[in-house]
């Protein structure tokens, strides 16, 4: 598996990166415009993320942002269904307002409020079909 992860906390994307790296090839990207010239070059290389992690608060683009730039690639170059990319929102921000937008307007799989329990990440990416 080759996953992304998206986040601007040195402690939590080192958290991520250690509970992800047993699953698959880890990217990191420190802020928005980092994850979406690794999705670019990923996409463009025919070697694209199957999971996509994304805090929401990074600098010069924020995950909302990314998420709903990362579908519109998917739709332009009709990539649909199974073969587009998961994405699990990892944030500080449980308001409902923010759930909402990542879940029905950027159409994430999955919003995990931080800090980021290992067996929760597992349990959806389990429910993801990504994990055994």
């Amino acid at each position: 598996m080759k996953i992304l992860i998206a986040e601007d906390d040195f402690i939590s994307r080192t958290l991520l990166q250690e509970i992800l790296v047993v699953l698959g090839i880890c990217h990191v990207a420190m802020d928005g415009v980092e994850a979406m010239a690794a999705y670019q070059q990923a996409l463009d290389m025919k070697e694209p993320y199957d999971l996509i992690c994304l805090d929401i608060m990074m600098p010069n683009l924020n995950g909302q942002e990314v998420l709903k730039q990362i579908r519109d690639i998917e739709k332009e170059r009709g990539i649909w269904g199974s073969a587009m990319a998961k994405i699990i929102m990892v944030t500080a921000l449980d308001d409902p307002k923010n759930i909402m937008t990542a879940l029905i307007k950027g159409s994430c799989e999955a919003y995990l409020v931080k800090p980021v329990d290992r067996d929760k990440l597992m349990t959806e990416l389990k429910r993801l079909g990504l994990q055994g």
